[in-house]
């Protein structure tokens, strides 16, 4: 028997892979030489694939249905009332936020609260438009009225919002005094705190 030397080994070894190279090219090219014939009529073909904004594509869009406010308010509270009316406000809305009372605030602070306001509100698809009027209050517009109530669950939620007013309706965390009588109760303590400051004199 005959020992095959490594030179015969490698130059075989070479020799079957340039076969599977030649045959592998010769394969490709003959694939990209035959065309596929495509029919035009492809009304039998179920394409399962697609998903529904798909089939909505180009399809005229259909506004929602018409759910107008109730006209029979008995038995809700002021506070249900309030909210199915908001509930169904379409135009642009404006409203304040009074921001939590007793902290100091510079202009700066109060346009960096208003701008972190509108980015995170923008993140939750909210378009609405923030702007520091004095060093408590922050005034917002917001575009489509039906996320106003949206809105106020969002202003709510922040740690430097007290209370949000909405045209003529106020709403607060659930407890909480009035702004002004917050506002008030700290002058009579500052007050207080000076005339006792007064008298150690």
């Amino acid at each position: 028997m005959e020992m095959s030397t490594p030179m015969q080994n490698l130059s075989s070894r070479l020799l079957i892979l340039l076969l599977i190279a030649a045959l592998s090219h010769f394969a490709f090219s003959d694939a990209l030489q035959r065309k596929v014939h495509i029919p035009d009529e492809l009304d039998d073909v179920v394409d399962e694939e697609e998903d529904e904004a798909w089939k909505q594509w180009g399809k005229p869009n259909t506004l929602p249905e018409f759910d107008p406010p109730p006209t029979d308010f008995t038995g809700m509270s002021i506070q249900e009332m309030n909210e199915k009316m908001l509930k169904h406000q379409f135009g642009p809305v404006f409203g304040f936020v009074k921001l939590l009372p007793g902290a100091r605030r510079t202009p700066a602070k109060v346009s960096e609260i208003a701008t972190k306001w509108s980015r995170v509100a923008r993140t939750g698809s909210i378009e609405v438009k923030f702007s520091g009027v004095d060093l408590s209050t922050v005034m917002f517009t917001i575009d489509k009225g039906q996320d106003a109530l949206e809105l106020k669950e969002f202003l709510l939620s922040q740690t430097e919002a007290y209370e949000v007013k909405i045209g003529d309706q106020l709403f607060r965390r659930d407890g909480d005094p009035s702004f002004e009588e917050v506002v008030h109760k700290m002058e009579i303590e500052k007050s207080k705190a000076h005339e006792s400051k007064h008298e150690e004199l």
